[in-house]
């Protein structure tokens, strides 16, 4: 194999003295033509600081190369130093010769310009495509990334999509211009197992193809041990082990890669799955949801009129009992949170009810249901201090800030982990995994009966995310808490869930105790979906490209599904018919 790329002693520092604020300190890594390297880490290692210097994009962001060299060879076999080159000569460089996936597609899309717009711009400058041209090429580039209605699709605003969407629309853009070197930041923390592995199959097919160089930088040991040929393991701003796969995963060295690797929860085929509850026929249930639809219109033409709807979601019904947690799994775009949505009131159902506490009451604005949003970072007001966020739910359902407000918000913080001081700090002076216990200390203030987690730990390091698993456990034995816990993580939702419901297009194809879901799934998508779930057993995998059409939500007007019929296999467990 060819060298492609050659990084060299890189430092890298912020500030107006970036040589005594160095953030990255002695990098040094060689990747050869269709090879892969995995750079993994915490928060604050360093590692996607290291990705954006090698298209020096570091510049933009307040950061500078101090000292080392960043050798790349170009497609005439002549090298350049990419630390040196200038900006003039990187335009040409960034895009075709080197594409980026970003970590964070909301902040990386245009909130003003269509889905269409983004991709096609791409083919213009880098294809000289035109037009209709661009545009076919773009409705192409969603349907590789496994996007359903792509043609629709183009038409939508980034706000109009899940977030797996948005990173799969950010996954099509890098790959519009077939780059050399890949860097891949996270690219698949926001997708589903199944999606994740389409994408990783789209990846493989492009080395296979091109002999392209990636750079994968994740937290999830299971995917390196699937994709990566070397692993460099990053802490503090620096490399503390760096190997062939095998010889890191199989014999770490470093005490940080042995506890990264203890950190990483590991599916175990149901195995794992808590067992402690257990579900009394006499008790009501905390939450109740009955024939859940909701629909979202589908208008053309000038005078907007409706020719079908989205039935993003058709029919649901599910129970969940005090002190229990329900997951919902299902790749994105199925449902499972335009589900939770509905159940918080923020998605107006098209038809359904959902009771609250066995009384009867349908739910409204003020009742005991609570929601954690998947991004701590997005879901706190920058500008207000943590009393004033944690006042904001007291104050919004007509409480006042009396003195026993304040002293639930002490007690809260308490309970979470966070010092009383943090009262009077913001949400930039906290870490990650900080903000989002704030934000479970929020949804706490009003004394729930039933969190909504919507994604509530994936935006979170292994570690951290471990604590908080563990945090909310405590919660819910202590406070005798129901959980309604979105998710695309297998491995998660074994360690958190008493019962799995698995949603589909929409509909949930199978449910029941999460030990017998897990452990002997029925429906031909829950056995895909668990198929898919990357292991640290499994290395370089051959990921292939799965052919068959995606499903439209999109239905003509007027159109009602079948009814279901439900094949039953014991107790707490039935899966929808198929066929």
């Amino acid at each position: 194999m060819s060298r492609l790329l050659s990084v060299f002693d890189l430092r890298v520092g912020f500030g107006k003295s970036p040589e005594k604020n160095e953030v990255v300190r002695g990098v040094n890594f060689d990747l050869d033509a269709g090879e892969t390297l995995a750079i993994v880490g915490e928060s604050g290692s360093g590692k996607s600081v290291t990705s954006l210097c090698l298209n020096r994009l570091v510049d933009f962001g307040g950061g500078r190369i101090t000292s080392g060299t960043i050798d790349y060879t170009l497609p005439d076999g002549s090298t350049v130093d990419l630390a040196k080159l200038s900006e003039k000569r990187l335009t040409t460089i960034r895009g075709r010769e080197i594409g980026m996936i970003f970590q964070e597609p909301m902040t990386s899309l245009n909130p003003v310009h269509t889905i269409g717009e983004q991709i096609a711009e791409s083919f213009r400058l880098h294809h000289g495509l035109t037009g209709r041209q661009a545009m076919d090429a773009a409705r192409e580039a969603l349907e590789r990334v496994r996007i359903p209605d792509a043609e629709r699709r183009l038409k939508y605003h980034p706000h109009q999509l899940s977030g797996g969407m948005l990173q799969r629309v950010m996954i099509a853009i890098a790959l519009s211009c077939n780059p050399r070197l890949l860097i891949a930041d996270e690219p698949t923390t926001a997708l589903d197992v199944t999606v994740q592995a389409q994408i990783l199959a789209l990846l493989a097919e492009l080395k296979r193809e091109s002999e392209m160089g990636l750079i994968f930088i994740t937290h999830d040991i299971g995917l390196v041990a699937g994709i990566a040929d070397k692993v460099m393991v990053m802490q503090q701003g620096e490399v503390v082990e760096s190997g062939a796969t095998d010889t890191v995963l199989d014999d770490p060295q470093h005490a940080y890669t042995q506890h990264l690797l203890k950190a990483v929860p590991h599916f175990a085929g149901g195995s794992a799955v808590r067992r402690d509850f257990a579900r009394k026929p006499a008790d009501q249930p905390a939450l109740e949801v009955e024939n859940l639809t909701v629909r979202f219109p589908v208008t053309s033409g000038i005078f907007k009129k409706q020719t079908g709807a989205v039935h993003a979601v058709d029919g649901i019904d599910f129970d969940l009992m005090p002190g229990e947690t329900l997951g919902i799994v299902g790749e994105s775009g199925s449902g499972k949170s335009t589900t939770a949505r509905a159940v918080m009131g923020l998605n107006k159902p098209t038809r359904g009810t959902i009771r609250l506490g066995g009384g009867g009451r349908v739910a409204a604005h003020g009742d005991p249901i609570q929601m954690v949003f998947q991004n701590p970072y997005a879901s706190l007001n920058p500008r207000l201090r943590v009393d004033s966020i944690l006042a904001e739910p007291v104050i919004a359902t007509g409480g006042k800030l009396d003195a026993e407000t304040r002293a639930r918000m002490a007690a809260l913080l308490q309970r979470v982990g966070l010092p009383e001081n943090a009262l009077t700090r913001y949400p930039h002076e906290f870490s990650g995994g900080q903000r989002q216990r704030l934000c479970i200390a929020r949804a706490l203030m009003l004394k729930p009966s039933v969190v909504v987690l919507d994604e509530a730990v994936s935006a979170l390091d292994v570690s951290v995310q471990a604590m908080v698993l563990e945090l909310l456990t405590e919660l819910q034995r202590d406070m005798n808490l129901s959980y309604l816990f979105v998710t695309h993580d297998m491995a998660v939702v074994e360690r958190i869930a008493h019962r799995i419901a698995v949603v589909y297009a929409g509909q949930i194809v199978e449910i029941g105790d999460a030990a017998s879901v897990l452990s002997d799934p029925k429906h031909s998508y829950t056995k895909r979906l668990i198929a898919a779930v990357p292991s640290i057993d499994r290395r370089r995998q051959d990921y292939r490209l799965d052919t068959t059409d995606v499903p439209s939500l999109v239905r003509p007007a007027g159109y009602e599904p079948p009814e279901a019929a439900w094949v039953s296999y014991g107790k707490d467990h039935k899966a929808r018919a198929e066929g």
